[in-house]
């Protein structure tokens, strides 16, 4: 798994690129196998005005599977960042399972040896 992180409006901080990273390898740690790369922008909107106007941007590519895209804005960009990670991850897991789900319908029966004879 590949993270990628872009800022927008301010520099990003070791601290901040460091958590981030942590958060999504936790989030993710499940569906390591289908997630390739995930991408994350933050930015902050107003610039020093202040108010809700912290966004984290996710998004996560899977193999085999259309991307997942989530987006959040906050006053507190670590706070972004939590809800995201867990609203990513979610849909992310909905998506695999849906996925098993339907490659188990889709098999034909197994037959025993016991049968054929």
């Amino acid at each position: 798994m590949h993270i990628t992180i872009h800022t927008r409006n301010f520099d990003l901080t070791d601290a901040l690129g460091s958590y981030t990273e942590r958060r999504l390898l936790f989030a993710f740690t499940s569906a390591d196998n289908y997630v390739r790369r995930i991408v994350v922008r933050l930015s902050d909107i107003n610039g020093p005005k202040g108010g809700d106007d912290k966004r984290c941007h996710i998004q996560v590519v899977l193999a085999g599977l259309p991307d997942v895209v989530v987006e959040d804005i906050e006053a507190d960009l670590y706070f972004a960042i939590d809800r995201a990670a867990d609203r990513a991850a979610r849909t992310v897991m909905r998506k695999i399972s849906r996925r098993q789900k339907l490659s188990k319908q889709v098999r034909p029966p197994a037959w025993d040896a016991e049968q054929l004879i």
